[in-house]
């Protein structure tokens, strides 16, 4: 039977918000032990429904959960001896907050020096902009992303809360947790670990081609110019005959040579990728281009083209909706939809584990549990009575 990658690992989370939750969801689904800790005063009346709703909340699934207030001293004291024992700390709050309450990582350190502590916050342990509060949105604006997303004239196209949140916090965060156990595989010491929403937001950029020539150049793109823009024919998303789109993204020169045959139009393979596409936008000439194979790809429908343009070897996808994705069947073969079993509320559907590994269980085990579900076993754990405990939720320590 597979063991996880990381069984044996020991994570309290103190993450606030889903973007703060998934690194831990990632370290669980890799086999690691995550005790979430809650604010007993946040945890509303556990109805039905916000049972229900508590079993679907994605990044909270594999965790444990207890209710401890680290303001009450009785709190603090119990944190202080869950911190002994764990390997990781997550926390979520800004600058400063951790220190207040005698949890940050100067003070836990001293006592458990192998602790890695995770900090995500939205702009760093440092900085003119440390105690600022922000949101994905104003990350994207601060990085320099929401200026080069979209088709100009209008405003920029907002990506969900996708790029500083996930793709670049939570992410980053998760990768800096394992960067750090493995240093403690070697120096025996844990560390703490800095991460900024704007900081990952900004490394995010290296990886577009639009922005590597910005340093060697000067010149910055802007929105609506370079490859990846969409405003050019090879590299835009199209509409079909039934209404529905396809995306076409054929930034290669012979992808796109693929593709303008399967249309019946060698004429075009000429307006493929050009290396000043980098630096500009479309001409006049490009954007007829792009019109006429839009008219092109309406004489069908979107199936029947996605099926004879992969069939000619050219980069398209369809545009699903969130049913259609779920229903796709590369999604479904690589399980990235799952079903997970809840003694109340039966399959819990869930997203699926991206990262695969070969020789080690990666994979979803349990549905998340409503907050303070295991305060109880947790306390009795740590040597608590059961009216020791009942003095503690009392007090609204504990809940």
């Amino acid at each position: 039977m597979l063991t996880g990658a990381l069984d044996g690992i020991h994570v309290l989370e103190l993450g606030r918000v889903p973007p703060a939750e998934l690194p831990g969801m990632m370290l669980s689904d890799m086999g690691a032990e995550v005790l979430k800790i809650e604010t007993p005063r946040e945890i509303g009346p556990m109805t039905a429904e916000a049972r229900r709703e508590a079993a679907h909340t994605y990044t909270n699934r594999n965790k444990r959960s207890i209710g401890l207030d680290l303001k009450a001293p009785e709190g603090a004291k119990l944190f202080s001896r869950l911190a002994l024992d764990a390997d990781v700390i997550v926390e979520g709050f800004r600058p400063g907050v951790m220190a207040r309450l005698g949890a940050d990582y100067e003070t836990v350190s001293k006592s458990n020096p192998r602790i890695v502590y995770c900090s995500i916050s939205g702009f760093g342990q440092a900085g003119p902009y440390r105690k600022y509060p922000a949101h994905d949105l104003n990350f994207l604006g601060l990085a320099g992303v929401l200026g080069l997303v979209g088709e100009p004239p209008g405003r920029p196209s907002i990506p969900l809360n996708l790029v500083a949140d996930y793709g670049g916090a939570a992410m980053h965060a998760a990768l800096g947790i394992m960067f750090a156990l493995f240093a403690r595989e070697r120096s025996g010491r844990g560390q703490h670990v800095d991460i900024s929403y704007l900081d990952t937001t900004v490394a995010l950029l290296a990886a577009s081609p639009n922005l590597r020539r910005y340093f060697s150049s000067g010149v910055a793109p802007k929105r609506g110019e370079g490859v990846f823009c969409g405003s050019f024919p090879y590299y835009s998303i199209y509409q079909t005959r039934d209404g529905r789109e396809l995306t076409v993204a054929c930034s290669e020169p012979w992808l796109w040579a693929n593709f303008c045959r399967a249309i019946g139009r060698p004429d075009f393979i000429e307006h493929g990728r050009q290396p000043d596409h980098y630096r500009r936008g479309p001409t006049a000439k490009e954007l007829a281009v792009r019109e006429e194979v839009e008219a092109i790809l309406r004489t069908r429908d979107r199936d029947e083209w996605n099926t004879l343009l992969i069939a000619a070897d050219a980069c398209v996808g369809k545009v699903h909706d969130v049913d259609g994705m779920a229903q796709d069947p590369q999604v479904q073969h690589r399980r990235m939809v799952v079903d997970i079993d809840h003694p109340d509320w039966g399959a819990v559907r869930q997203f699926g584990t991206a990262i695969k590994l070969s020789e080690s269980r990666a994979e979803p085990r349990a549905a998340a549990p409503v907050p303070g579900e295991h305060t109880n076993e947790v306390l009795q754990a740590l040597g608590l009575n059961q009216s020791e405990i009942t003095e503690l939720r009392e007090k609204a320590v504990v809940a």
